[in-house]
């Protein structure tokens, strides 16, 4: 005959704690990279959380979203709810910027089970006598109540179980005891033992609403004076202010302000060793009259830096400062820091590459110096010295060619103190990298939207940036030209392919930047055939943009700029929708407000050079006739049906090459 086995006394090899948990959270969204970053949003925007739950059986879950609100250690919860096939749904909302936390706890409901039972048997009448099943009933509920952390919570569970108790035989019992509001305050009392927790807390970083949308506006100071070919003082660049406000903008964005080296200057179209009497690369940054916290003297000091940021507060104009951490061979850390450049064996410091580009006025830092930890520190000291002058946004340079964890810890520590500093990264380059300088604590990016100009690459890019795992964590700013990228469709589009990108960029996203005055004079001219740097950059001369000639976009700028405003959706990445038309030409695209159901279509013809026509496919709602408003013009037009018909002109200039449509009927 077999042995029998010995009864084992130890627990089942890898049971572990979870071994009498019946319940299985997983596929918990939204989640970046597993958990291990936290999800972005701004105050007010809702974070839709999923979860699949399953349970062996089927008795009736609890599933409960846990959050901690930005600031706060306590934790709170609401009931999730079931979407279908195990799926769980429920939304939070943060109303102020910091790190909240939310989590999914999930049990089988004794109580609900228990309910759910002795309904469908009293229902049935398959017994005569309940004082039993009630009996059974009273002892789950008592094992629960001693587990209420509140004494007049668990008195009122008893107080209910006794008072069926009192006569198990009667009507009035059954009645109360499945009393499903008693049952569900009683159930959310579980055993701990047996209640599953998503396998990690997840962490949402609230910023404030410009690290999501705004309209950006570049321009360098020291052309901005009143005289042709002088260098202009912050105080008189100021008088550019109100200019830039009635256009609509929400953000001035300065190149460097800082002194400019002399040694290797560069000269107009980047000339090498021009000498000191031309006005030098801003992000050749140092000189003898200081460094990173100085001001030019050419453009004034740091007083009237000061007045220049509280002149533009005034103006509804918030200042974002470029942070290039670099210097040239004149900053003061080159003599007091050397160990903190690289230098080559015959004792020179390495200038930047970007091979064929040479900057020989710039040496960048060697973040992997013996001294990183005192580098580390000053460059911490310079971002928290201009935020204590009034600067909150940070346009940073090259991002990708410092190291991640020094972005990590920097931005870290500057919103220990100050939460509220957006940080955008100058980063074109690979797009995980772009994607991991997000991760690192970067608000916002530039894109690849420069160099996407088919309908194709459009729908495609702009998709990835707007849907989920990417939306969660990067934001785009859409810029069609920069001081650095003058693109080959706006040197050979004329007006029409500026008028059309700047559409793209101000509609496809909630942020957005132009560099101008180039942008509205259509500055179109490029160094060199094949090149994308302008001829006669601003970035080596002082250029004079007045007067502003008949051919200027200020007032079209203007116009989509305040359709921004009263439009709120345009202010959101996520509802993005694109729609098809038969001529892949023209490109068509609506975005929703999730809160007031605002609506806008926006259809442009991507052709700068010929009429193009095709027929849109689109029934909103369902609905065939529709009535819709052009906002640049006011034009009505009436469509009755799910295909519209598109006529779109670039040549005529007395017409536009696109449409911005909202529903009137």
């Amino acid at each position: 005959m077999p042995r029998k086995r010995a009864a084992s006394s130890s627990p089942p090899p890898d049971a572990g704690p979870r071994g009498r948990q019946r319940v299985v959270v997983e596929r918990l969204f939204p989640e970046v990279d597993q958990g291990a970053c936290p999800v972005r949003r701004i105050p007010g925007e809702p974070v839709e959380v999923l979860a699949d739950v399953i349970v062996d059986g089927h008795e009736p879950l609890r599933v409960q979203l846990d959050f901690r609100p930005p600031g706060e250690s306590d934790w709170q919860t609401f009931p999730m709810h079931p979407e279908g096939n195990d799926r769980w749904r429920g939304v939070l909302v943060f109303d102020r910027p910091g790190t909240a936390g939310f989590r999914v706890r999930s049990w089988v409901d004794e109580i609900a089970h228990w309910q759910e039972g002795f309904s469908k048997k009293v229902g049935a009448r398959l017994m005569e006598d309940y004082a039993l099943e009630l009996l059974e009933g009273a002892e789950i509920v008592r094992r629960h109540a001693d587990r209420a952390p509140d004494e007049a919570v668990r008195k009122d569970l008893l107080e209910w179980v006794s008072r069926w108790e009192t006569r198990p035989d009667s009507s009035e019992a059954v009645e109360l005891a499945l009393d499903r509001g008693m049952g569900a305050l009683a159930g959310s009392f579980p055993d701990p033992r047996f209640v599953t927790e998503s396998a990690a807390e997840r962490a949402v970083h609230i910023e404030r609403e410009r690290a999501l949308r705004g309209a950006w506006y570049e321009y360098f100071p020291r052309s901005a004076g009143p005289v042709p070919g002088r260098h202009a003082t912050l105080l008189e660049a100021m008088d550019r202010l109100p200019r830039i406000a009635a256009m609509g903008f929400d953000v001035v964005y300065l190149p460097p302000v800082h002194p400019i080296g002399e040694s290797f200057r560069k000269g107009p179209n980047n000339t090498p060793n021009a000498g000191p009497d031309v006005p030098g690369s801003p992000w050749a940054i140092g000189a003898r009259s200081g460094g990173h916290t100085a001001i030019d003297p050419r453009l004034g000091t740091l007083e009237d830096f000061r007045t220049f940021v509280k002149k533009a507060g005034e103006a509804g104009l918030e200042v974002a400062m470029d942070l290039a951490f670099q210097c040239s061979p004149d900053h003061p850390y080159v003599t007091e820091h050397p160990d903190w450049f690289r230098h080559r064996p015959d004792g020179s410091i390495h200038y930047a590459e970007n091979p064929p580009k040479k900057y020989q006025d710039i040496y960048p830092f060697d973040f992997l110096t013996d001294d990183w930890e005192n580098l580390w520190a000053e460059l911490r000291n310079v971002v928290l010295f201009w935020v204590g002058q009034g600067i909150r946004i940070f346009r940073v340079d090259n991002p990708h060619t410092k190291p991640f964890a020094f972005w990590e810890w920097l931005i870290r520590e500057v919103r220990k103190s100050e939460p509220d500093v957006v940080f955008l990264a100058e980063a074109f380059t690979r797009p995980k990298v772009m994607y991991h300088l997000a991760h690192a604590g970067f608000s916002q990016s530039y894109t690849f939207f420069t160099w996407k100009n088919t309908r194709a690459e459009l729908v495609d890019y702009m998709t990835e940036l707007t849907t989920a795992p990417v939306r969660d964590f990067f934001r785009p700013n859409l810029w069609p030209n920069t001081p650095d990228i003058l693109h080959a469709y706006l040197q050979t589009g004329g007006r029409p392919a500026f008028l059309v990108r700047l559409m793209l960029a101000a509609t496809l996203s909630a942020s957005y930047g132009i560099y101008g005055p180039a942008y509205e004079w259509c500055e179109n001219t490029p160094l060199k055939e094949g090149s994308e740097e302008y001829r006669n950059s601003e970035k080596y001369e002082i250029r004079h943009w007045e007067p502003e000639p008949p051919h200027a976009l200020s007032g079209v700028i203007t116009r989509i700029n305040r359709i921004r405003r009263e439009h709120p959706a345009l202010g959101w990445n996520h509802t993005l929708v694109f729609h098809p038309v038969d001529n892949d030409r023209i490109l068509a695209f609506s975005k929703t407000d999730p809160a007031s159901g605002d609506w806008i279509l926006a259809v442009v013809n991507l052709d700068p050079f010929n009429v193009q026509t095709g027929w849109l496919s689109f029934a909103p709602d369902g609905q065939g006739d529709l009535a819709v408003e052009d906002l640049m013009t006011g034009s009505v037009y009436h469509w009755s049906s799910g295909r519209h018909f598109l006529r779109l002109d670039p040549v005529d200039p007395g017409v536009l090459p696109f449409h911005i449509l909202r529903r009137v009927s």
